[in-house]
């Protein structure tokens, strides 16, 4: 192994760099979850942590919505029900009754479910956001990733629920229109970290 640079500077202990690779290694997106709720304490830094991801011109653009009452995660439930069903028309069978059987959300069975959205309007005038304006929603996902990472540390599972029209989405949260909801996720403790993506081990995809 390369011994580091003389000039490195504030290089991570080899314990904490091992951590570190392993919650990017090991962090996976999960469907199935205790009932158990999160301590407060835990989420808050899990949410701290999201909050320091990296922003173009530290436009911090995301808010974090949190939403605990069964009655509306209900209707998100149903509006990815629906979806659901939609999308399977775009596969041909066989693809079609596996996409079906996939278990895609853990709406109800997690006991957080957290909306992290995306506000262009935040700041008039961004540095380094004229060239490229969906800056905002790539920051946005920076926060994401920094949550997740966090959140597997913590021994916490999260799932990422795609299968969802913004459009209704906004309805259901209470979104203002010219708000993005960038990523609709599912939080709580796992019955597992498998060692493995689940859609690679269905036999859906492959890294």
């Amino acid at each position: 192994m390369q011994s580091q640079p003389s000039q490195a500077v504030d290089v991570f202990p080899d314990t904490e760099r091992r951590g570190i690779y392993r919650a990017i290694y090991s962090r996976r997106d999960i469907r199935n979850f205790l009932s158990d709720p999160i301590p407060a304490p835990v989420l808050g830094r899990i949410i701290n942590a999201a909050h320091h991801g990296p922003s173009v011109g530290f436009m911090q653009p995301w808010d974090f919505i949190l939403i605990s009452d069964p009655a509306v995660r209900g209707q998100v439930k149903e509006l990815f029900e629906r979806e659901r069903q939609a999308a399977a028309c775009f596969f041909d069978e066989p693809r079609r009754s596996q996409y079906l059987s996939l278990k895609l959300e853990g709406i109800m069975e997690s006991p957080i479910n957290l909306c992290i959205t995306c506000d262009p309007t935040r700041a008039e005038e961004v540095l380094g956001r004229n060239a490229i304006r969906e800056t905002d929603v790539y920051s946005t996902c920076c926060a994401v990733q920094n949550l997740w990472l966090a959140a597997r540390a913590e021994g916490i599972g999260v799932g990422w629920v795609s299968v969802l029209k913004l459009p209704q989405l906004r309805q259901v949260l209470g979104i203002p229109h010219h708000v993005l909801p960038v990523a609709y996720l599912c939080l709580g403790y796992p019955t597992e970290f498998p060692d493995k993506p689940l859609l690679e081990t269905a036999g859906w995809r492959e890294r």
